[in-house]
């Protein structure tokens, strides 16, 4: 018997009010959405699809207004607060579009918070992992440098050792390529294919580079959303 989807997603709807406006505007609609462990997918779409906002959902950072959703068969609308932030730094290693790493921290700190975090490496094993994976991505002389003196393509770099960290059953990367350049840019999805596919684990990249799709298990098109207005009740 085949394994359940890691990932499924149905009939999902999210909308949001413009403040100060009666007026509601729908900004994701996917009737429905499944990804296996091992698989690679693409999800491309004008700017305005979605997509940041489906990966947010996705992780959880994000309750959609309407529709079902859930990873690694846990239905994401069950949990809250804690709960959910636990669930995520285990289940969820997300790539953010902005790197959003913390300026404070080193790159390597940045890398062993995630640890922290997840809790699912033993700590005396942690700082060991953080400096394998920087080291493998080719920032070994970079450990102790703090975001600002880091370039574009190495804060990418720090981003994805962050969401490999704890080797989670889902990655997530929103523009992973993107305003990086050739080099980092076949490192980070090299990388990020590679984890996926040796170990099982489902990967998810928004791109608006098609080039790339050619790498991919499978490629999904998100629609833009009718922004036409609806007035509220």
């Amino acid at each position: 018997m085949a394994a359940p989807p890691v990932i499924v997603v149905c009939d999902l709807v999210h909308s949001f009010r413009v403040p100060g406006a009666a007026t509601t505007f729908v900004a994701l609609a996917l009737p429905r959405l499944e990804v296996c462990s091992g698989e690679c997918v693409a999800i491309i779409g004008p700017s305005g699809s979605g997509k940041t906002t489906l990966f947010h959902i996705i992780a959880g950072l994000l309750t959609p207004s309407q529709g079902e959703v859930q990873v690694c068969g846990v239905s994401l609308g069950m949990l809250n607060g804690h709960a959910r932030d636990r669930w995520r730094a285990r289940t969820i290693g997300y790539v953010f579009q902005a790197f959003n790493l913390l300026p404070a921290l080193s790159a390597l700190e940045n890398v062993y918070l995630a640890l922290d975090l997840g809790a699912v490496v033993p700590r005396a094993a942690r700082r060991a992992r953080g400096s394998a994976l920087l080291h493998e991505l080719g920032l070994g002389a970079r450990l102790h440098h703090r975001p600002g003196a880091l370039s574009t393509g190495e804060q990418q770099r720090v981003a994805v050792a962050r969401a490999l960290a704890n080797a989670t059953a889902v990655l997530l990367a929103d523009e992973p390529t993107a305003n990086v350049d050739p080099e980092t840019r076949e490192v980070v999805l090299s990388r990020l294919l590679a984890e996926a596919r040796t170990r099982d684990k489902v990967l998810l990249v928004a791109t608006h580079d098609h080039s790339l799709l050619g790498r991919f298990d499978r490629v999904v098109h998100l629609d833009k959303p009718d922004l036409t207005s609806v007035t509220s009740c």
